[in-house]
């Protein structure tokens, strides 16, 4: 069969696109923007991609076309599609119809920490001799690519509470009738498509009515809006982070905890990770790895040799023993959390924190009263303020305790840091984008002149 993905290069539809291609079908695509790295991934499978959305793409014609939830009605493919009557289906939809029928899915959801513990999990059954398949938004460091068809029953799979597609409004998640269900957190994000925090949590009861009666939903005890979620009902086993598995720090930066198990000592996590939220994420991993068959003294084995997510608090480089760090967080609950646990690693060396926030919630202006307060552990805060914010940043800057600046170039921020930065510093760089190749810019700015 020949597949025709319209909006390929992003994370979800690109890893549709390495299983399809997988599953023996003849793959093409297109995309706004087509670069690497996924387009290069793409084309190392020999997907043939064409950038833009001329008509001209669907010659010959498709058997099936695949449109992502970034099309919209007037793009002129969307159009060509709907005028000619081409069968055409959802990436979350047809991901059910081709594959997930027949696995035990084990899903993971929430406002945070979705990537990392899917990555987790997989890695966890991985360890175990299980072969699983993925689809996870985000490159898994131990695998080196975002999705796998898998040579097992168990498909692990970021759920993701973002619609469908422009013609089906539900979350993706509810698609994936997961057997195994971790519920990481819930906050309000979003706001470009869910009026209100309550909004997300109908979505999300829709999740949990698809887990069976014999399936497993592992949620954190304290997270009042998750727990509000569940008890509109809930019909299938629980167990909580908090009171069925916990964690006790042994070193103060998360890197080696003990787990325990309904209050049994079950081992000891020692990984290259750090802060309480990815402590939480491992205990979760763990508890979904147990209700598929791994015991947790090989859950935990496998957690010690985890590798973390690219874009999650990665290392891009040491110049002048100035440390440079990427990551993903562009929520304020994320931003606190991400420099809470650099903090606890790096002490009282000076954290110098630059932010782009690029999501459409904040642009929006949705936690433009939370957003100062996220930054205060870092001992100086640069600020970019892209195009199209429905408020001002350099008036949020004003209020903040933490030395903060907001600037409207990103090479100005590259040369600030080269004025400032002195051996010793931590460089945390946070942002759901590419911030103008931004941490390769600073990483060359700190270079010493040659003599």
């Amino acid at each position: 069969m020949h597949v025709h993905i319209l909006g390929i290069c992003g994370s979800f539809m690109g890893g549709i696109a390495a299983i399809a291609k997988s599953l023996g079908h003849t793959v093409t695509g297109s995309d706004r923007n087509v670069y690497p790295p996924m387009s290069t991934q793409l084309e190392a499978l020999g997907i043939t991609l064409t950038e833009g959305y001329d008509t001209s793409q669907f010659e010959p014609a498709p058997d099936m076309v695949i449109i992502g939830n970034a099309m919209s009605r007037g793009n002129p493919a969307v159009e060509y599609v709907l005028n000619r009557n081409l069968p055409y289906t959802s990436g979350p939809q047809w991901l059910l119809d081709n594959l997930l029928t027949s696995r035990w899915v084990i899903g993971v959801a929430g406002t945070h920490g979705k990537t990392t513990t899917s990555s987790m999990v997989a890695w966890i059954l991985e360890s175990a001799g299980l072969a699983p398949g993925f689809l996870i938004g985000g490159i898994p460091e131990n695998f080196g690519i975002s999705a796998r068809v898998g040579e097992s029953p168990f498909f692990v799979i970021e759920a993701d509470e973002y619609d469908s597609a422009f013609f089906d409004k539900r979350s993706k998640f509810v698609h994936y009738r997961p057997r195994t269900l971790v519920l990481n957190n819930l906050e309000y994000d979003h706001a470009d498509i869910f009026p209100d925090l309550a909004a997300i949590q109908t979505q999300f009861h829709h999740l949990i009515r698809t887990v069976p009666e014999n399936g497993l939903i592992v949620s954190p005890k304290d997270d009042k809006a998750m727990e509000e979620t569940l008890q509109k009902g809930c019909w299938s086993d629980q167990q909580y982070l908090g009171t069925d598995w916990q964690a006790s720090l042994i070193a103060a930066d998360g890197s080696e905890f003990e787990v325990l198990f309904k209050g049994e000592k079950a081992g000891v996590v020692s990984w290259e990770l750090m802060g309480q939220h990815n402590v939480n994420n491992g205990l979760m991993a763990i508890a979904a790895a147990h209700h598929a068959g791994v015991t947790t003294a090989d859950a935990i084995a496998g957690l010690c040799s985890f590798k973390n997510v690219k874009r999650r608090m990665e290392c891009k480089g040491i110049v002048n023993n100035i440390t440079v760090y990427d990551d993903f967080a562009h929520h304020p609950t994320a931003i606190a959390t991400t420099l809470k646990g650099l903090r606890k690693k790096v002490r009282n060396a000076r954290i110098i924190a630059i932010l782009e926030p690029r999501s459409n919630t904040m642009k929006m202006g949705v936690h433009k009263h939370t957003l100062v307060n996220s930054w205060q552990q870092a001992d100086e805060v640069l600020v970019f303020e892209p195009a199209g914010m429905d408020w001002s940043l350099a008036d949020a800057v004003k209020s903040s305790v933490t030395s903060a600046k907001c600037f409207y170039d990103v090479e100005n921020i590259v040369q600030n840091v080269k004025n400032t930065a002195k051996p010793g510093d931590h460089i945390l760089i946070m942002s759901n984008g590419g911030f103008e190749g931004i941490h390769q810019r600073i990483l060359d700015a700190l270079q010493p002149n040659p003599q």
